[in-house]
């Protein structure tokens, strides 16, 4: 079972960090609005980690974003890097808070 929140936190940062493209119908659109915020992802995040997945892999997922040549159309848009910096922020502030 963990197996699967590993993945499903890797599929949900990837999905908040993808823009939604020009032909999406409006149905899409929509829902990408409806669900693809700040909010939505970090309590999913939290999900996930409630369930096994440590904070180290999400933040090494990530890096492996930012830097992994298979992300690289991700790499090349500056709107994901920033929304990938909100992701860290969370993280690294989520575990501070986990510590205290």
């Amino acid at each position: 079972m963990r197996e699967w929140h590993i993945e499903h936190m890797q599929k949900t940062i990837v999905k908040f960090v993808t823009e939604l493209s020009e032909n999406a119908s409006s149905w899409q659109r929509k829902q990408y609005k409806k669900y693809n915020n700040i909010a939505n992802v970090c309590r999913n995040i939290d999900y996930d980690i409630k369930h096994g997945v440590t904070n180290e892999e999400v933040l090494s997922f990530v890096d492996k974003v930012r830097n992994d040549s298979t992300y690289s159309d991700l790499q090349d848009n500056a709107v994901s890097m920033e929304r990938l910096d909100e992701i860290k922020r969370y993280v690294l502030g989520s575990r501070n808070k986990r510590n205290k």
